[in-house]
């Protein structure tokens, strides 16, 4: 219950001031614990990050899923991974976790990470097969890194709406760069 607690006000913290606002004494004061008990939770805030990751990261994975599984053909299936991951973006637990730059994780967080985000790689291959891609895989690398790209542009408080964003990330997925 306090772990739930301690990984709450992280994201919390986290999402209203960034990797500053993650102290130790900040996530006492947020759950009332008594800093030291805090210790005896995370040994550090990259395994307090490390352990959002491992908690959230798989609620986001199937929310993309779903939404892909709901779709009935490549590229709905296409547009439900587009858009179901730039949705995520306002959510106050993918804020947290954005917040936090990869290189204060330790090379253990780092690879958990890159292994989630590698699970979402595999969900859209077979539909870019579908689609005829000859390197279904390396397409959907690709096609990750313009959502990634989209992400950081909604995150950073861009002039264009996060609509703009995300109807222009869908358009090169499902179009290219014509239009």
């Amino acid at each position: 219950m306090q772990r739930g607690a301690l990984l709450d006000a992280a994201r919390s913290l986290l999402s209203e001031g960034g990797t500053e606002a993650l102290t130790f004494p900040a996530l006492a004061e947020r759950t009332g614990l008594a800093r030291s008990s805090v210790y005896e939770y995370f040994r550090s805030r990259a395994a307090v990050v490390e352990e959002l990751c491992a908690v959230d990261f798989p609620v986001w994975a199937a929310e993309i899923e779903g939404a892909m599984e709901r779709a009935d053909s490549p590229e709905a299936k296409v547009e439900a991974y587009v858009r179901s991951q730039l949705g995520l973006v306002g959510d106050r637990r993918h804020r947290a976790v954005v917040a936090i730059s990869a290189g204060e994780l330790d090379a253990g967080a780092r690879e958990k990470i890159r292994a989630a985000h590698g699970g979402l790689i595999e969900m859209i291959v077979e539909a870019l097969a579908a689609l005829g891609q000859e390197q279904p895989r390396l397409a959907a690398m690709l096609l990750q890194g313009v959502v990634d790209a989209a992400v950081r542009r909604i995150e950073l408080g861009a002039a264009e709406d996060p609509e703009v964003i995300t109807e222009t990330a869908l358009a090169i997925a499902l179009r290219g760069v014509r239009g």
